[in-house]
């Protein structure tokens, strides 16, 4: 029997999109420019969470919203009708973002990453500098932690009503992100959520991730959690 080649596309591409990644984290140094992404399953609050996180920021910090999602435009025109820069990316059916689907939306949004292809139609119309942009992920525990975004930092965004077992249904994403935020503990005493295994669990994963509580809603733990990403931001920018 006769062999064959057999090239492993998935590998090549993600190699070839992390060289992407970390070229594009380059540029974004030279900018000043932080970039997060956000992760989480549909339905964990996470637009809920982005707009206290702006109203955190805002005296500070100027920051753009990119949301991907494979279609729609409700969620940038949440962002959008708070009084914040905001684009809506839409992934044509995938279920993620790479490095260079990021470049091409934080070139839209106002970030100076040089294109010698660049028009002038597909320039964004933002003059001021943007200190972050935040990513919020398409929705989906396993595709967005399998490529690297060129962001800064990887947060995820865990709620209280999907259960404590997610680390160990879906450990790659945990062993990605720096932050993981457990929201929606406003809703603890109605559901069986052992924060202590879910614990237990992200750290065997991933020891040095940061578990911050909060609740979009009451804003318990928000301030936390801006406290830990503006001293981020500032740390990049400097």
């Amino acid at each position: 029997m006769k062999k064959v080649d057999i090239l492993e596309l998935k590998e090549t591409i993600l190699e070839n999109n992390d060289a992407d990644a970390d070229l594009l984290r380059e540029q974004l140094k030279k900018q000043k420019t932080f970039y997060l992404n956000v992760m989480s399953s549909p339905g964990s609050g996470k637009t809920s969470v982005l707009l206290k996180t702006l109203e955190g920021l805002k005296n500070n910090y100027r920051v753009g919203v990119m949301e991907a999602d494979i279609d729609s435009d409700v969620d940038a025109l949440k962002i959008a009708d708070a009084g914040f820069p905001s684009i809506q990316l839409h992934t044509g059916g995938m279920c993620h973002l790479d490095a260079d689907m990021s470049r091409q939306g934080l070139r839209k949004i106002g970030v100076n990453i040089p294109e010698d292809t660049e028009t002038e139609t597909e320039k964004s119309e933002t003059t001021e500098h943007l200190d972050a942009v935040i990513l919020e992920n398409v929705g989906n525990l396993v595709c967005p932690a399998e490529f690297d975004t060129g962001a800064v930092r990887n947060v995820v965004i865990l709620s209280v009503p999907e259960g404590d077992d997610k680390p160990a249904k879906y450990p790659l994403i945990f062993q990605k992100c720096e932050v993981v935020l457990v929201n929606k503990i406003d809703t603890l005493p109605v559901f069986d959520f052992d924060f202590e295994r879910l614990k237990k669990d992200i750290y065997a994963l991933n020891p040095n991730a940061v578990i911050l509580p909060l609740s979009a809603i009451t804003g318990e733990g928000v301030e936390n959690w801006c406290e830990w990403l503006a001293a981020e931001i500032d740390k990049w920018n400097k």
